[in-house]
């Protein structure tokens, strides 16, 4: 029974090794690079109707080559090419700066080059020349109100793996010990700011592999979110043993502006942006010049979410920590009387919810390149919304309602004035508040639990 515990543990860590190698398999082309090399071609080919047929790797390290037609007027189309170098690669800052180019005609000369870049490529006008992506034709043809909704999900999928995770860490804490900890969304800004960190180590050390540098970024972003959150909680909710749970909560309100001001002095109030990578869009289907599609690094994102939340369903169920925090939750007296040791269990439930809230922050790194010291506080305050809609004393509850959170903002944001969007969202707080206090997975009671 134990060696199955332990091959069950390790398969949520298995399915996310398997969503980064995905990733970088078959992705060697970064999307910016590829933007880039695109831009030069209008100018290579001034009056022409560019389209490009193929994109592939480069015959020198750091460059691409793009294989596409020119059309002119009156006159028959031309297979040409152009090969792109670049100063880096990976996650290198200067990885789309254009440091040479040759067409089939040889290569541009500096001059030109350095014209090409300055006036052309930093242009808007340049910007807006890229004649885009290869076309796609084994795409499936959807109506256009079903193609609309299938880009709105798939765009909404990294916000509810965020919003998730953010909220089952307020559900693991407040189901334990009926506190709820407002410090959760700084915990996710120190998990971003470890996440810059880790992937600062990886180029320091001559290495800019994405994969290296994002998976030190995960490491860093759950080891701080984690440690911050048992220190932090040690303070603000272990050694509180008041009956009521307003000093807790107001101590929690300190613990997040100390966190914030020290994430302020730490990294300065400068956001550190990553580059984008795994950004290139993969076409699913299509509906006329709609194109449905979903870049890879959001498929990670999303995945990495789903395989976090069913890794701690997994161990609230079939652990012996798991039990422990069950029997907990329901009578601490009496799992104490059975052998439950409840500070040592609260200070692990304090550290696994603040493992949650950094790999919450590292997967905003991921998907979005950066989060100030400042950001955590919106989606704290978004993913406790989530735990109290989902149940803030159910695990699948805070996870039904981050998701429920994330896919309303996209909805929102598709199809109504943003400007109203948060409005909407506390007052649909008020509404469940007013009609289901116990949320849609928690408690049935008339009444809320004290918070």
């Amino acid at each position: 029974m134990r060696g199955a515990g332990f091959l069950g543990a390790w398969r949520p860590i298995a399915c996310l090794a398997g969503l980064f190698l995905l990733a970088a398999c078959g992705l060697t082309i970064d999307a910016d690079q590829a933007r880039v090399c695109r831009s030069t071609l209008p100018a290579l080919n001034p009056g022409a109707t560019v389209t490009v047929q193929r994109i592939e790797d480069g015959p020198a390290a750091r460059s691409i080559t793009i294989l596409y037609s020119a059309q002119y007027p009156d006159r028959p189309p031309l297979d040409r090419y152009a090969i792109c170098t670049f100063a880096a690669e990976g996650l290198a800052l200067d990885k789309a700066e254009l440091t040479g180019l040759a067409t089939e005609e040889g290569p541009v000369s500096g001059a030109s080059l350095y014209i090409l870049k300055h006036y052309y490529l930093n242009t808007p006008e340049g910007v807006a020349a890229d004649p885009g992506s290869p076309p796609h034709a084994a795409v499936v043809e959807l109506p256009s109100v079903l193609a609309y909704w299938l880009q709105q999900i798939l765009v909404s999928l990294p916000r509810t793996a965020i919003y998730a995770l953010l909220s089952v860490a307020f559900a693991l804490v407040f189901g334990l010990s009926g506190r709820v900890n407002l410090a959760f969304g700084e915990l996710a800004a120190i998990g971003s700011a470890a996440t810059v960190t880790g992937v600062a180590i990886v180029l320091a050390s001559g290495l800019n592999s994405p994969l290296l540098g994002i998976a030190a970024g995960l490491l860093g972003a759950v080891f701080a979110g984690a440690m911050h959150s048992a220190i932090g909680g040690s303070f603000t909710i272990s050694r509180i043993r008041t009956g009521s749970s307003q000093p807790s909560l107001i101590a929690t309100v300190g613990l997040s502006l100390a966190l914030m001001e020290y994430l302020r002095l730490v990294q300065s109030p400068v956001t550190i942006w990553l580059p984008p990578i795994w950004s290139d869009a993969w076409p699913l289907a299509r509906s006329a010049d709609f194109l449905v599609s979903l870049t890879p690094v959001s498929l990670i994102t999303a995945g990495t979410g789903l395989t976090a939340a069913l890794g701690l369903l997994w161990l609230m169920r079939a652990t012996r920590f798991g039990r422990a925090w069950r029997a907990a939750a329901d009578d601490a007296g009496a799992a104490a009387l059975m052998g439950v040791n409840g500070p040592r269990l609260l200070t692990q439930t304090l550290a696994l919810a603040g493992g949650m809230a950094g790999l919450s922050g590292m997967l905003i790194v991921l998907q979005y390149g950066g989060l100030g010291f400042a950001g955590g506080f919106q989606y704290g305050l978004k993913a406790l919304i989530g735990a109290v809609i989902g149940g803030i004393g159910s695990i699948p509850g805070a996870l039904l309602g981050g998701f429920v959170i994330g896919l309303y903002e996209t909805a929102w944001s598709a199809y109504l004035p943003i400007e109203g969007r948060d409005i909407a969202l506390y007052a649909a707080l008020v509404v469940f508040l007013i009609f289901r206090p116990g949320g849609l997975l928690g408690y049935q009671e008339t009444t809320p639990r004290p918070v």
